[in-house]
């Protein structure tokens, strides 16, 4: 028992570091309704205190400019997809905030939300050694996070298959586990249940936001309610997006790096 607490409590460090950009800006999020922001609105505040960690965490090599590179690709994913559901004729929610750092209805500072997804899910790759057993190939993994991300936005149209596309999650990811090791010993878990732990603190957190006024769903509108349990699947999904990208490209990065360790190790026939 003393040994499982001592590793549970590692875990939740481990945990804890590899939220450093997503723990920090909810901390800026909340300190941003008392502290003084210099003349600026709060979206703008957090616009630029968010470029401001980032900066720092690649400074500090605690983030990697690969990983950078990651989290803009997921910023602009977000900022895609923010757009379209805060449009007058979708209203799935709405930022009350004014400020200049904003694209039409959305304050550039909500793609870091999406970034911080990413952001938790690079570090705690580094961090707990993450193995892939039994991953999907790319030609069915790839397509599906396309037809997720595409469901996002044409459920508004046509029928949401969500749970159709959650199915087939479970169908594709059913045999594939996701290794760790805490400390030294090696942990399991099937990747699908990491997938819905993760939506799950998601959804926690998202509940915090909208009690702090970072934005607000229709329901909210009128007085913060807690978001809704529905939520979850929307980030079961995301989160998929999210993971099967970081995961391929970690996968395209090894093998080049494969490739030009074994083209180095090639002897010069010339020589």
């Amino acid at each position: 028992m003393r040994a499982f607490l001592w590793e549970f409590w590692i875990f939740g460090l481990k945990e804890a570091r590899a939220c450093i950009f997503a723990g920090t800006f909810f901390a800026l999020l909340f300190a941003s309704r008392y502290l003084p922001l210099f003349g600026l609105s709060r979206a703008d505040f957090l616009c630029v205190a968010a470029i401001g960690l980032q900066l720092i965490l690649v400074a500090t090599r605690i983030e990697s400019v690969e990983e950078l590179l990651v989290l803009c690709a997921f910023h602009a994913v977000g900022l895609a997809l923010e757009l379209f559901k805060t449009h007058p004729a979708i209203g799935s929610w709405s930022y009350p905030q004014d400020g200049y750092l904003r694209i039409g209805t959305v304050p550039l500072y909500s793609g870091f939300m999406y970034a911080a997804v990413a952001s938790y899910m690079c570090q705690a790759w580094r961090l707990f050694q993450l193995e892939l057993v039994r991953y999907p190939p790319y030609y069915l993994s790839i397509p599906l996070a396309g037809a997720v991300y595409l469901n996002f936005f044409t459920h508004h149209f046509v029928y949401d298959v969500r749970w159709f596309l959650v199915a087939g999650v479970i169908l594709l990811f059913w045999r594939t586990e996701v290794r760790f090791t805490v400390i030294q010993e090696r942990r399991r878990m099937p990747l699908a249940l990491s997938f819905l732990l993760i939506a799950f603190f998601i959804w926690i957190a998202e509940n915090i936001s909208t009690y702090l006024g970072a934005w607000a769903y229709t329901h909210q509108r009128s007085g913060w309610q807690p978001v809704s349990w529905q939520i979850v699947t929307s980030w079961f999904l995301l989160v998929i997006i999210s993971f099967i990208i970081v995961a391929d490209l970690k996968h395209v990065r090894e093998r080049r790096r494969e490739r030009i360790l074994a083209a180095n190790l090639v002897p010069d026939k010339a020589g």
